[in-house]
């Protein structure tokens, strides 16, 4: 991500009230606690309100204080990452395949710290009580958006996906305010997926969103979004990277949804089973 956290501090400081000066100071000085820390934690630490710190980010151009931390977090951690990770022409196929290992369980590390806890139970929340859940992705995307499906139609969920997108705009225009359309993006810019993101709202269903960008169109425009965090190197772009962190995060939604609904899960899974095992014999 290319936002500047810290320059956008120090760029707006002069013009920051007593509090709001006192809230910089402290992310300027301590910036790799604040991508471990919640909202209550800082004011906690500063003896402010939340309200406070949370108008301090939307003062300094983010959406909110997980915005801001997703930004601060990619910013600090990129050079440190890029030093260890750096894949040379002349690595042998053990050391390549330890440094993408290293930089997969890094994508996961660095995800699980700037996820919001509020928003994966919102979007729990919206998955389980949904009559109908599409799954929408383009490109590498829709590798993830299959993977999703795979996995909540084996919880029993009414499930679905589609891989061409001219047929993912025509599901998303019948979608209803009983259903919740799920875009997948690493930039949050991809076109056909804002279209249909578009469609869906106008039709009244709930959407989650997945990208890298919290500015991004969909970071700024779905009812609940999921942020991964990704690095890129030469031979592996950031958007192959933000794989890992996103199918992760459709493992923790499927399994949330499954312990909430474990009969139904279980139900759903022995009859896939006998399906699969009639086929075969």
């Amino acid at each position: 991500m290319t936002t500047s956290c810290l320059g956008k501090i120090r760029s707006y400081y002069a013009r920051l009230s007593e509090k709001e000066k006192k809230i910089a100071d402290y992310i300027l000085e301590n910036p790799e606690r604040i991508i471990h820390s919640t909202i209550n934690t800082v004011a906690e630490d500063l003896n402010v309100a939340d309200a406070t710190v949370f108008r301090f980010c939307k003062r300094i151009g983010f959406k909110g204080y997980q915005a801001m931390k997703i930004a601060l977090a990619s910013e600090i951690m990129t050079p440190i990452q890029q030093i260890h990770e750096e894949i040379n022409e002349q690595d042998n196929e053990k050391t390549v395949t330890e440094k993408i290992f290293k930089s997969n369980i890094r994508t996961l590390e660095n995800t699980l710290q700037i996820l919001d806890s509020s928003s994966i139970k919102k979007a729990v929340e919206l998955l389980l009580h949904a009559q109908r859940i599409e799954f929408y992705g383009t490109g590498g995307s829709a590798v993830i958006a299959m993977d999703a499906y795979h996995k909540f139609i084996r919880a029993g969920m009414k499930a679905f996906v589609f891989s061409d997108s001219h047929f993912q705009l025509m599901s998303a225009s019948q979608l209803t305010e009983h259903d919740v359309a799920v875009v997948i993006s690493h930039s949050g810019t991809n076109k056909d997926t804002l279209r249909i993101l578009k469609t869906a709202k106008a039709n009244g269903a709930k959407t989650i969103g997945m990208t890298s960008f919290p500015k991004s169109p969909i970071g700024q425009n779905v009812d609940v979004a999921l942020y991964t965090i990704s690095e890129e190197t030469e031979y592996r772009s950031e958007a192959l990277a933000s794989r890992i962190g996103q199918l992760s995060l459709i493992d923790a939604l499927y399994v949330n949804i499954a312990i909430l609904n474990k009969e139904k899960a279980k139900n759903s899974l022995e009859k896939i089973r006998n399906a699969i095992s009639e086929t075969r014999m």
